[in-house]
Parts: structure tokens; sequence; C-alpha cells
């Protein structure tokens, strides 16, 4: 096996046992958390989690900049002065901004609950964004042990500290956010010590390049704000879904769809990979290597969703005070088929093909169709059923527009392949939802197999392509 393969099955296994580590923090958190305190206290924690996924947009792009302009390039050729001198420019940036946030919040923001998740939101801001100029240049640099390791830092105190508070008899909502603040602090701290060549510089190699600033934020404004929008499609969403009712309904939605997302953990830490061998590739292979990709993510994602009503049946007797809500797993699950292509596949070849604006007006387009979805499903019909398949359908929409367009780029077609997908997923919502027996399981199951012999001669070249791609040099 040559090295480019060792490499590549090195770095798969440092995130893989991240985000192994993180799916397992999930899924205690998940299952555990909402078992021990109470709907209210539970709603607000996924408030809390809900406004912490935004935090990130506030550099502006500075760190999406330094990851597509630093990508592919070797650590250890990186000007650390210049990289200093962006960590405490945007230091400073991030405290003034989590200054203004916290002092408006009780200014413009009713209730005690909401006004001290929103300060805490503050912290985290300063927090997580200074970490993600590690990560990020970690992540460009091909350095993906160290990045792993700064994450499964964050997580494994997370749980520890959360798991101790339960021991201790604690059901406050409150220590649980704490316990998030400070597992991120320590983590960022890791963070400084992985990255210590340009973080303890002496101040006199500080300068306030501002050209380099500018530089980092044009080139990754375009992607924040594309990531942005792409997560403003779920989160319109959960927004109307929390003003139109009350903060219990939003906890039991926000549970189902964290539960719908556990496979996404893998997925994005396939990606993480991915981006970097990419951009090293010839753009000449691209298509076939797209297309290998494709039907591998397509076949073993689409497999998942045989497993919905197992685990439906096995978490309303674990949580039956959510036992009602959990049949919208019929509607959220098939997400991962949807965000596990956009993540893996779909924005990763855009940025290595350097579409960042594009990648802008295709969620910007989403994001409209989702919020105009929204607004009938929450204010004019104030149907959550409806509300909550709204989700699935900004994801379904994302996929297809944007697979469109990048196949016509890489000059291949994947109608049949919509076709085929947009059928079973159909079919796994109507028997998931109309039928509440394992006749679901036989349903889907067989659909499946039938999917399978439609892609019969996909499977194969997909086989071949996976060996192609593992032995190649």
């Amino acid at each position: 096996m040559n090295s480019k393969v060792l490499n590549f099955l090195k770095n798969f296994s440092y995130t893989f046992s991240s985000n192994l580590i993180t799916l397992l923090v999930s899924t205690l958190v998940t299952l555990i958390v909402p078992k021990l305190i109470g709907v209210q206290d539970y709603g607000y924690w996924q408030l809390y989690m809900f406004y912490s996924t935004y935090v990130g947009f506030f550099h502006f792009g500075w760190n999406d900049g330094i990851y597509l302009r630093y990508g592919g390039e070797n650590y250890e050729s990186l000007d650390k002065p210049k990289f200093f001198s962006q960590f405490i420019q945007l230091g400073v940036m991030q405290l003034v901004f989590a200054a203004v946030v916290a002092l408006s919040a009780g200014f413009f923001v009713d209730g005690p609950d909401r006004v001290f998740i929103l300060r805490m939101i503050a912290l985290d801001m300063v927090i997580l964004n200074v970490r993600y100029m590690f990560l990020f240049t970690l992540q460009a640099t091909n350095r993906i042990k160290k990045y792993a390791a700064i994450m499964v830092t964050d997580r494994i105190l997370f749980i520890a500290t959360v798991l101790l508070l339960l021991l201790f008899g604690s059901r406050d909502y409150h220590l649980m956010i704490a316990a998030d603040i400070l597992s991120k602090v320590v983590s960022l701290v890791y963070g400084m010590y992985v990255c210590k060549e340009f973080v303890f510089q002496r101040f006199s190699n500080f300068s306030l390049d501002l050209k380099e600033s500018w530089s980092n934020i044009n080139v990754g404004i375009k992607l924040m704000l594309a990531n942005l929008a792409s997560k403003l499609i779920i989160g319109i969403v959960r927004f109307g879904i929390e003003r139109a009712w009350d903060v219990e309904t939003f906890g039991r939605v926000s549970l189902t769809l964290s539960i719908s997302h556990f496979m996404m953990v893998f997925i994005t830490g396939i990606g993480v990979v991915v981006y970097p061998i990419l951009r090293r590739t010839s753009r000449e292979k691209l298509p076939n290597i797209y297309e290998i990709m494709r039907n591998f993510l397509m076949i073993v994602s689409l497999s998942f969703l045989i497993f919905y009503y197992p685990a439906r049946v096995i978490l309303a007797a674990w949580l039956p005070e959510y036992a009602e809500s959990l049949l919208y797993m019929a509607l959220l699950f098939p997400m991962v088929i949807y965000e596990g292509r956009i993540t893996l596949l779909i924005n990763t070849y855009l940025k290595t093909l350097r579409y960042e604006k594009k990648m802008l007006h295709l969620n910007a387009i989403t994001v409209a169709v989702s919020a105009v979805f929204t607004i009938f499903t929450t204010v004019i019909w104030h149907n959550l059923n409806l509300a909550v398949l709204t989700i699935l359908l900004g994801q379904m929409v994302r996929a297809i527009i944007a697979e469109v367009f990048l196949s016509s780029k890489l000059n291949i077609s994947l109608t049949k392949d919509f076709i085929l997908e947009i059928a079973l997923t159909m079919i796994f919502i109507l028997s998931g939802w109309y039928i509440d027996s394992w006749w679901t399981v036989a349903i889907y199951g067989v659909s499946y197999l039938v999917y399978l012999l439609f892609k019969k001669s996909d499977v194969k070249r997909t086989y071949v392509g996976m060996k192609e791609l593992m032995t190649a040099k």
C-alpha cells in the first residue's frame, strides 16, 4: 500500500476516532439529559445549543479565508509572525462583539433565562471563533491528528463534567451550559499550545496587517455566508417553531433532530480529510472520483433508514415523555441522505473548484424557499407536522439544485439517481408516518433492494473504482 493511501487512512482514522467520540457524547447527552431534566429545562438547553451554532459567523469569513487561501500548504512553511498578527486582531474583534451582545441582552431580551443564554453565547463567540482559527489552520495544512485531538478534548471534558453534575443530583441547565463553556475554554488553551509557533510570539512581531486581514475576509466571506445560509435553511424553521409554539415543543422537535443527525458525525469527518486531498488532485480526475464517492455514499446512507423503526421503538420506551414527537423521525431521518451528500461531496467539490460565490447563491435561494414555507407552516397554517417536514424539504431542494449545477461543471448525468433517491425517500416517509409497525422495515427493506437492482452496474463500477482509488499512486 503506497504512502498516499496510508496517509489518507491514517488521517481518516484520526477523524473517525474523533467523530466516534463526538457521536458517543452526542448520544449520551441526547439520551440521558432529557431523561433526567425537565422538558422546559431541556428546551432552554436546546435553545442555547441552537443559538451557539451561529456564533461562528461573527468572524465574517476570516477563518474561512485562512482555510481556503492556505489549504494544501505545509504547516512548517506558514509565515508565523503573519499568523500571530491575525490571531491578535481576530481575538480583539471577537471581544468587542461579545461585549456588545452581552450588554444588549439586558436591554432588548425578555426573561432572565433568555438573557442568561445570550450572555453565555457572547462568551461562546470569543472562545469558538478564536479556536476556529487553530482548527481551520490545522485542517488546511492536513494536520488532522492535532485537529482531532482538540475536538476530542472538548467533548470528553464536556460529557465528564455533565455526568458528574447529574451524578451529584444537579438538574440545572445553567450548570450544563457552564460545563459546555468550560470544555471549550480548555480545548481553546490546548489549541493555543498546538499552534504555539504562531500564538506565542514576541509582541514586537505584531503588525496591524489590515491587507492580510482583508484578503482573508474577502476570500472567506463568500464561504462563510454560504455556510450561514446552509444553517439558516434549518435554522429559520426551528426559529419559526420556537416563536409559534412554546420552548417545550421546541425542545421535543430539537431532540428528534439531534437523533436524526447522529450519522452526520461520520460523514463530516470524512469531509475533513477529503478536502486537502482534492486540492492536490488534478482537475481531470475529479468527475470520476465524484461519481465513485457519490454512489458509495448513497448506497451506505440509504441503508441507514432501515434502522428508523427499531430506533424509534427503543427511544419511545426510554423517553416516554417524548414518544409522540419521535414520530417526526419519519420526516427527519432522510436528512442524512441529502445533508450527507452536501457536506461530504457537494460542498467539498465546490470549495475545491473555488465556487464559493455559487455556493452562496444556491444556498440563498434555498433559504428564501425555506423562509416562505416556514411563514406558511408556522404563522398562517400553524401546522407543526408541515413545519418539521419543511426542514427535510429544504435540504432536498438545496442538494438537488446544487448538484444540478455541479454535475454540469463535471459533465456527468445524475437524473436517474435523483429519481431513484426521491422515490425511495417518499416510500420511507409514507410508510414511516402512516404504518406504525414493523411492516415499515419490510416495506423500506424491499424498496432498498429494488434500488440496488436498478443500481447494479453502478455498484460494480463503484467497487472497482474504490479499489483503484485505494491503490492509486
